[in-house]
């Protein structure tokens, strides 16, 4: 279990903060026709299994990796809305996430490492591809978009 997770289970929030959480998540987020509501708890399970994936080798495009990015993309925006007591409390988990998602990413080149929405300006260090899928010389099909070289830093495997 995550030091952070533990933390965060032993403290108790207030009815007033729970409403506050939920407003925040809801005015920044839309669960879509039939989808479920997101919650604060489960926007950071889905940035903290998105970096797990990306430590292991990500096996989707650079736009689905985009697509992917949205639940890190609500939280930047639920962040400053949260009560100042919630976000202390959960800070720490989303910060072990980051630099999970950061040490299993580079960069794009000439990007800043830091500044708003630094992880849209990431590449994952290896990406995996079915061995028969056709790619160009340096981007596995569906990154072959990225407006620059591979990386010798980026890993492609099969």
């Amino acid at each position: 279990m995550d030091p952070a997770d533990s933390h965060a289970d032993e403290i108790a929030l207030s009815a007033e903060e729970y409403d506050a959480v939920s407003a925040a998540v809801a005015r920044v987020t839309s669960a879509g026709d039939g989808a479920q509501a997101h919650s604060l708890n489960s926007l950071l399970a889905q940035w903290g299994a998105l970096a797990a994936e990306v430590e292991e080798g990500y096996s989707w495009c650079a736009p689905e990796l985009d697509h992917d990015l949205s639940c890190r993309n609500a939280l930047a925006g639920v962040w400053p809305l949260l009560p100042s007591r919630v976000r202390a409390i959960r800070q720490p988990k989303l910060d072990c996430i980051d630099v999970r998602y950061r040490r299993a990413t580079i960069p794009w080149p000439d990007r800043p490492e830091e500044g708003a929405r630094w992880w849209t300006w990431r590449v994952p260090r290896r990406l995996e591809v079915e061995a028969a899928e056709q790619r160009d010389p340096d981007w596995p099909l569906g990154w072959e978009m990225m407006p620059f070289p591979r990386p010798a830093s980026v890993e492609v495997v099969t």
